[in-house]
């Protein structure tokens, strides 16, 4: 009769000599098992933890970069404290997605139908393909938007080059700035990150009067309303800037939220 207790198959394997072609084989496939229940297990517990880290993280630069517009942390204050608030955009609409919240997004985006691929002719940030969704934070003041945070981000010189970008009420004017991620040379086009060059996109326009997208960076110091300084030695990097900024503001980013909320829709 043939012996199916599985300890007794298990003394059988251990029994033989450690030297032979199928105990080596064994070990290494149960070794491999172990290996592979243990990633996964750490996976699975550890990507909350790591969602929570980058949530706090976003968080922390959120706070710093209103704190850095005169006047916001008064004004939020004022609002009650909890005016600042977070809407997932339906980027093709410009409206407020009814089927994805910030807590569903990032499922959302892991499927491929919620993306568009983008013509090179209107890829300027070169991303390739743009989310159909993105999470924009929101101050109302007499239920109007007096400020609009959007992440941005587009290809840099040397990598991604993550952004998140404030804009006042009117949605035209630039209210700050924050570098959230690059990868661009140290000491030039990694100046971006420097606070003193953040610090100049205050104040600055995007588009002229007639609608016409206007802003940039410029290649030395500003000369205009629509332009901020540019950083000597990297000049890639500033026209990247330009670029990403150009096209989260534009018809294939922002533009219908952006007109949305300048009609009093949003």
């Amino acid at each position: 009769m043939v012996d199916l207790n599985p300890f007794s198959a298990w003394e059988r394997f251990l029994g033989l000599p450690n030297e032979s072609r199928t105990k080596t084989v064994g070990m290494a496939f149960i070794v491999a098992i172990v290996c592979a229940v243990a990633v996964n297990g750490a996976t699975v517990i550890l990507r909350p933890i790591q969602a929570q880290n980058r949530a706090a993280e976003q968080q922390v630069r959120l706070e710093a970069l209103v704190s850095s517009i005169p006047g916001m942390g008064d004004l939020i204050a004022k609002a009650g404290g909890d005016a600042l608030s977070a809407v997932v955009i339906d980027l093709d609409t410009g409206q407020a997605a009814t089927d994805v919240t910030p807590e569903t997004l990032d499922a959302a985006l892991q499927a491929e139908a919620n993306w568009t691929t983008l013509a090179p002719e209107a890829d300027t940030a070169n991303i390739g393909s743009r989310p159909n969704y993105a999470q924009v934070y929101i101050l109302r003041q007499d239920d109007d938007v007096s400020l609009a945070i959007l992440p941005i981000g587009g290809a840099g010189y040397n990598g991604p080059i993550q952004a998140m970008l404030a804009v006042n009420g009117d949605m035209n004017t630039i209210a700050g700035i924050a570098i959230i991620e690059q990868s661009e040379t140290p000491g030039l086009g990694a100046r971006i990150e420097e606070p003193g060059w953040q610090a100049d996109f205050a104040g600055t326009r995007v588009r002229d009067d007639s609608g016409t997208m206007r802003f940039s960076v410029a290649r030395g110091p500003a000369a205009s309303e629509y332009e901020v300084d540019g950083i000597t030695g990297a000049t890639r990097t500033s026209n990247a800037m330009t670029q990403i900024v150009r096209f989260w503001m534009g018809p294939n980013g922002y533009g219908p939220f952006i007109d949305a909320v300048q009609r009093g829709d949003f």
